[in-house]
């Protein structure tokens, strides 16, 4: 199957969120589902491998791919419940989870060789699934580009230590990595974010972002390339499923741009400064999006151009 098409693979959940009468309401979340929408939305042909329930909750995020133009595989309905997370914001806006999730990765068509294969957070670290995860990534090596965003969730996935040889060995399966300043600090408490960013490029990744919130991002390619892109101005409602939008928005212009494939990797480490500048303000203006409305709400191409 040569079509061009996007592979996700990971949890998808509802995300239970406070609202301004003091109750709450329900929303298709969970990082990799954000990200395939953000794909959908770009209009992107979009897969998604996750695992959940045929119960209400279900019905929920059935009816957002469906929107979004999601197509999900037919073994996804094997979890004994929709997995859900309770958010709880902070001061500064910024989201803690409470997770109840079980975790799977239904079977795959054999023929099928997607562009890009994108994974990350609770699916890829999750024991005893993040290790069928990782199959699929290498799997997959010979004919996709490799996205991975780690998006670390203590309270479902473990300590630092129990995840630390996964995520690594993720990364080095991976060609596009984006990790947040505090994922890093987690994982390796006591060292600077940047230089476990480096160490993680050094790993195998051709492109390598840090993400630093109202710091920015920063860059690395397998080149030597660095690139510093300042923060986007934009009234934050809350941080909900901003990142995911970030990886949309990256992958979407790293396609547009002829970037992605296997036989593309090389190019993908070589990236010229005008390519990674235009890939991370697109990403940017994207999450930027995210960040100005409740909730993990991805936008539309429209919304961008």
């Amino acid at each position: 199957m040569d079509e061009q098409f996007a592979l996700v693979v990971g949890e998808s959940l509802v995300d239970i969120v406070p609202d301004s009468a003091g109750g709450v309401a329900e929303y298709p979340g969970g990082s990799p589902m954000n990200t395939a929408v953000g794909l959908g939305r770009l209009g992107h042909d979009v897969r998604l491998a996750t695992w959940y329930a045929h119960d209400a909750r279900g019905e929920l995020i059935d009816a957002h791919l469906a929107n979004s133009g999601v197509q999900v595989l037919p073994g996804t309905y094997g979890a004994p419940r929709t997995p859900s997370a309770e958010v709880v914001f902070q001061p500064d806006g910024s989201a803690r989870y409470v997770f109840d999730i079980s975790w799977h990765v239904p079977q795959l068509p054999a023929d099928w060789r997607p562009l890009v294969v994108h994974t990350g957070s609770i699916g890829a670290s999750k024991f005893p699934g993040c290790l069928e995860v990782l199959e699929v990534l290498r799997r997959f090596r010979d004919v996709s580009t490799i996205t991975y965003d780690p998006n670390a969730r203590p309270h479902a996935i473990g300590s630092a230590d129990q995840v630390r040889a996964q995520m690594e060995a993720n990364c080095a399966a991976s060609d596009v990595v984006k990790a947040s300043t505090e994922d890093l600090a987690w994982l390796y408490p006591g060292r600077d974010p940047e230089a476990s960013a480096l160490a993680w490029l050094a790993s195998g990744p051709s492109l390598l972002i840090l993400t630093a919130g109202a710091d920015g991002v920063q860059a690395w390619t397998g080149s030597g390339l660095h690139l510093r892109q300042p923060p986007p101005a934009v009234t934050v409602v809350d941080t909900v499923g901003a990142g995911d939008s970030f990886m949309s928005g990256l992958i979407h212009q790293l396609w547009c741009s002829s970037l992605l494939g296997a036989e593309n990797r090389s190019a993908l480490a070589a990236l010229t400064p005008e390519q990674l500048r235009a890939a991370l303000d697109f990403a940017t203006r994207t999450a930027a999006i995210t960040l100005s409305r409740k909730g993990a709400n991805p936008p539309w191409l429209s919304e961008l151009n």
